[in-house]
């Protein structure tokens, strides 16, 4: 019996009611548009965190990270997601965001929200994956994810709008 007692109390020991469990999750809205501003695609994905991203936002606590994650890249490789990702496979395109706020998703404003519309590129494309990143070219990535192509015809007059939501719960 005391070997028994002596396993729940070293399972008790590891438990503490003031822990917190702080995670950092996300997903992104893709929405394709024609030039009349018709949806023809919309989908809803969750994402991949990186290992740096949770670094970097974990400087961006305590200030010894101070560039904020502002842009938004697509492209066109097929690669699976994966934490360890530092960059898109393919990047074409990466811009500044349109918006950058925060909304409330479960507690008032525990969302950072990012959305950029792509336009005016031309030819076509087969966008595959997208990122978010804290430099206008190499930099951080936060997140990644890759997804089935959406067939965007730039010359069209096409457009793809991407918002991405970061969570901490």
């Amino acid at each position: 019996m005391p070997s028994f007692i002596n396993k729940i109390r070293r399972l008790l020991s590891g438990l503490s009611p003031f822990r917190e469990k702080i995670k950092v999750k996300g997903e992104l809205e893709l929405v394709v548009f024609d030039k009349y501003g018709n949806v023809k695609d919309r989908r809803h994905i969750k994402n991949v965190i990186t290992d740096v991203g949770k670094a970097q936002v974990a400087g961006l606590i305590n200030g010894a990270v101070t560039t904020q994650f502002k842009y938004i890249a697509i492209g066109t490789g097929t690669t699976a997601a994966s934490s360890s990702d530092t960059a898109l496979e393919t990047e074409t395109h990466r811009e500044l965001a349109d918006t950058l706020d925060r909304v409330t998703t479960t507690v008032t404003n525990d969302t950072a929200r990012l959305i950029k519309t792509f336009s005016g590129y031309t030819g076509s494309e087969s966008i595959t994956e997208s990122g978010v990143f804290d430099a206008s070219t190499g930099g951080n990535m936060l997140c990644r994810r890759t997804f089935s192509a959406l067939n965007i015809d730039w010359d069209a007059g096409d457009s793809l709008q991407i918002t991405w939501k970061i969570q901490v719960t």
